[in-house]
């Protein structure tokens, strides 16, 4: 989708039950005071390339309800930007910038400062009508979604996944949450919570919904936190409750660095929101009037989802004689019962597949149905471009370094995508020609014109020099933000710029494509698909190889766990911010749910084999499913990340360190950088 923010002021947070500390005053530690204003927020998401950017804001006020003359909070709405449509099922309404829309006639006293104010930025790549967030419906709730449903709710193929998630919360009981839902009125709704919704939907996504009749703010994001979601918790500098898919740019050069004079570490303005669904209910304090809200955070209700999130493997240390016992066909049972809607995708995309029996074949299916899921099982919204102009541009394109993942990737999006598209390949280097991934990337493509010759595969080399980086070294500071180490910085200067897309191809010189020369081009694709997850799931880092030589197969697993675990702090909130900042929807097939389970299903020692040298048995189980889709050439490529493969670690290193060597024995990698040092 695009982005969204959440401004909540004048209103008092209990936050004890997320024992989050943050008001008590206290000299240590000291917390980073910013200032940006509404606009600076506003500004920030626009440059994530939105179709449209709207907001609502939400005011309390007392009511006075006859004859017992208790006082009950209330709410009005105001739209406040560019448009917000209103649904209700098949019907829409606008509301005119400026007007306010109240629950009922009568007296209320308004509360002063009290208020809600939500944004959403829409880059709308699903379904045939366009939409503006916030979207509200007749009953006066209010959605802003950042996010894909690719399974779990139904989405036609013709529908934006935010109308539809808008009606099925608008089905949910509205009954406080805290009580027995059987005291529920209203017997079609019971069943539905807004908790069960948000857990069934397969894909990435964060949310911000006002629950109008429940007087409940429902925010969060999915189990793995594939889409961006920062939190201000209020604090004694900031009273302010404030969500926002990226920090504003100018609320990150105000301080003089990371660590204060006084020795005191000075804690980050923003954090990434940890996965979960989290609520508020509001109320008004008898004693004073002053609104207040108790933030819940609430457990998963799917037990599907719940499984996955503590990283369940049934079988994890091999017994004598496994490792060189080929995979029996009966193993697939568990699978099977796992993937219904692996089989209710095949058959939308209407190819029919062999029955698969190895590890290798079922990973291969689920990749495959992947792919689909986030290429071509929905009608792709190209608003009002000419026809011409849609039959040239492709929508998907690559984060490609040539190596195993990107191959697959590749490789998999041919099959998925009809023949007329072009797919970009974007390829980022500091090193011209010379550069790992450059070299890579070359081989690769010849690869993928053997095996797929009928697609243009168009390389897009961008080349990047580390010593004419500085303002884009700054934007990309407060984009990683509260990211704060050098490795950090690398990634994200590296993921900015390839997911920018502006380069140079290829194009042939004369009719018989003897000649080539080298032309500018930038890439308009607005779907980049990433190979984040894979090296997670498959031990495909070096810290996996150590673990296992520490403490064998048990010490291993828990290594990989941990990384799922912690992907959404140490990854994909830094990675989706970078990407997004350039138009660009950032979607990770390898993270889908039912790959993640797939690879579950299996014993580890199919998916990984340690005992063999790197690139052999380090992600084993994708190294075969390269060689069933014909890619003999990248199944034997050792991992390399993109800080190395595009050789800015090493320019990095060099013009902070002094040089590599330096910089290792410092660690550069896990240091922490200093503001004004980096951008001197």
């Amino acid at each position: 989708m695009c982005g969204i923010a959440l401004i909540v002021s004048g209103i008092r947070l209990h936050l004890s039950s997320l024992h989050v500390d943050a008001t008590s005053p206290s000299p240590s530690p000291v917390h980073e005071q910013l200032e940006f204003s509404i606009d600076d927020l506003k500004a920030v998401l626009r440059r994530r390339g939105p179709d449209s950017l709207g907001g609502v804001k939400v005011f309390f006020s007392l009511k006075s309800s006859n004859p017992s003359g208790e006082e009950q909070l209330e709410c009005f709405i105001e739209r406040v930007d560019d448009g917000v449509a209103f649904q209700n099922q098949n019907d829409q309404y606008e509301m005119e910038n400026g007007s306010i829309l109240q629950s009922e006639n009568g007296c209320s006293n308004p509360i002063s400062g009290a208020e809600l104010y939500l944004l959403g930025a829409t880059l709308q790549l699903r379904g045939v009508n366009s939409i503006v967030q916030p979207l509200m419906d007749a009953s006066r709730n209010i959605l802003v979604y950042n996010g894909e449903i690719f399974g779990g709710l139904h989405v036609e193929c013709h529908e934006n996944d935010a109308e539809s998630l808008m009606l099925a919360l608008w089905n949910c009981c509205s009954c406080n949450f805290s009580l027995d839902m059987n005291t529920c009125e209203d017997e079609f709704r019971r069943e539905r919570t807004i908790v069960d919704i948000l857990s069934k939907i397969q894909g990435p996504w964060s949310i911000v919904y006002w629950q109008d009749s429940a007087k409940t703010l429902w925010f969060g994001r999915d189990a793995f936190g594939r889409r961006s979601l920062l939190v201000h918790w209020p604090t004694v500098e900031d009273s302010r409750f404030l969500l926002s898919s990226v920090s504003p740019a100018s609320s990150m050069f105000q301080d003089s660095g990371l660590e204060v004079d006084s020795g005191t570490c000075e804690v980050s303005f923003w954090e990434e929101l940890p996965c979960g669904i989290y609520s508020v209910s509001f109320d008004a304090q008898k004693t004073d009037g002053c609104v207040v809200g108790e933030v819940k955070r609430h457990e998963w209700t799917n037990e599907l989802l719940k499984e996955l999130v503590e990283w369940k493997r049934t079988r994890i240390v091999p017994e004598h004689g496994d490792i060189s016992t080929p995979y029996h066909k009966d193993c697939l049972s568990q699978h099977e019962s796992h993937s219904t809607c692996l089989h209710n995708l095949q058959s939308a995309s209407g190819n029919f597949q062999a029955p698969v029996s190895t590890p290798a074949e079922i990973l291969l299916d689920a990749l495959r149905k992947s792919l689909i899921r986030r290429t071509s099982l929905y009608t792709i919204f190209q608003g009002t471009m000419s026809a011409s102009r849609k039959a040239e541009l492709g929508p998907v394109a690559i984060l490609f370094s040539g190596g195993l993942d990107s191959m697959i990737l590749a490789a998999l999006l041919d099959e998925c995508l009809d023949p007329c598209y072009e797919v970009d390949l974007l390829n980022v280097s500091f090193d011209g020609c010379s550069a790992p991934d450059r070299i890579s990337a070359k081989a690769g493509v010849k690869e993928l014109s053997r095996i797929a010759p009928l697609r243009r595969w168009k390389l897009v080399e961008i080349d990047a020099d580390m010593s004419d980086l500085t303002s884009e070294t700054k934007h990309v500071m407060s984009l990683i933000n509260p990211a704060n180490t050098y490795m950090d910085l690398n990634i994200g200067i590296a993921l900015w710029l390839a997911s920018g897309g502006n380069g140079w191809i290829y194009e042939s010189a004369d009719e018989d494509e003897k000649f080539h020369q080298r032309v500018k081009y930038k890439s308009e694709a607005k779907i980049l698909l990433v190979g984040s997850g894979a090296d997670e799931q498959c031990a495909g880092y070096g810290r996996h190889r150590t673990k296992y030589r520490q403490g064998g197969w048990n010490l291993l697993n828990e290594e990989m766990k941990l990384d799922i675990q912690r992907i959404w702090k140490r990854n994909l909130g830094r990675d989706d911010r970078c990407i997004a900042d350039n138009g660009k929807e950032a979607r990770f097939p390898f993270l889908d749910e039912d790959v993640i389970r797939t690879l579950l299903a299996f014993p580890l020692w199919e998916v990984t084999d340690l005992e063999k040298p790197a690139g052999t048995g380090d992600k084993k189980i994708l190294r075969e499913v390269a060689k069933l889709l014909g890619l003999h050439e990248a199944g034997v490529l050792p991992k390399r990340a993109i800080q190395f493969g595009s050789r800015i670690a090493r320019e990095s290193n060099r013009k902070n360190f002094g040089s590599n060597r330096a910089a290792n024995q410092a660690s550069a990698g896990s240091v922490k950088f200093n503001k004004q040092s980096v951008l001197r």
